[in-house]
């Protein structure tokens, strides 16, 4: 086991094992939520990074967003597994590849789906294959620079009749922000990085 890895277990044990109040959901949505999964994939090098991708701009769902690799959580399918197919999916990463530290929060959205981070590490430099219909393109974003909460910047937009109020987090020329940056946000506060 790798020091990374047995560093996460123990703060994500440490982190996971009492309640915490005040974590960000968007409560907007008043029906039933549909389960989804992402994968919060750090890569194994000397500086740690979430890999992260940009949707296409022309999806249907979140286009050209920042996001983790993820999805909608099939029939029988645990969020684990949802996320581990989701990465193959979308940026060809093997199973093999993947160490598996944990499941987080979930994250209520205001479109209606109830998403489940799970925690994993990879190998740095891990060969990548993004599917050009789900990923425009890839990058890594640096775990110490978006747990930092003088990073996560609270912002405010007028959208549909209402103020909403968001995370952004700036990373190079990367604009995280939304379900990614708030799912990223409560992350930090679990995990004591």
């Amino acid at each position: 086991m790798s020091e990374l890895v047995a560093r996460l277990r123990r703060l994500h044990a440490d982190g996971h094992a009492q309640a915490m109040d005040n974590l960000l959901s968007d409560e907007r949505h008043d029906g039933a939520f549909r389960p989804a999964a992402v994968l919060a994939a750090i890569t194994e090098r000397e500086r740690p990074g979430f890999l992260l991708i940009h949707r296409p701009s022309n999806m249907r769902s979140h286009p050209g967003q920042i996001a983790f690799p993820g999805g909608k959580i099939d029939p029988g399918e645990t969020p684990v597994e949802a996320a581990l197919r989701e990465a193959w999916e979308e940026l060809g990463i093997h199973e093999r590849d993947v160490t598996v530290i944990g499941t987080s929060d979930t994250y209520r959205t205001g479109t209606g789906y109830e998403v489940t981070p799970v925690i994993a590490v990879v190998p740095a430099d891990l060969e990548l294959n993004p599917s050009p219909t789900e990923v425009a393109q890839w990058f890594e974003a640096p775990v110490d620079f978006v747990f930092n909460q003088s990073n996560q910047v609270e912002q405010s937009a007028f959208w549909q009749g209402a103020e909403r109020r968001y995370i952004e987090i700036m990373w190079q020329q990367h604009r995280i922000w939304g379900v990614t940056a708030a799912i990223i946000h409560n992350l930090s506060r679990r995990i004591a990085w």
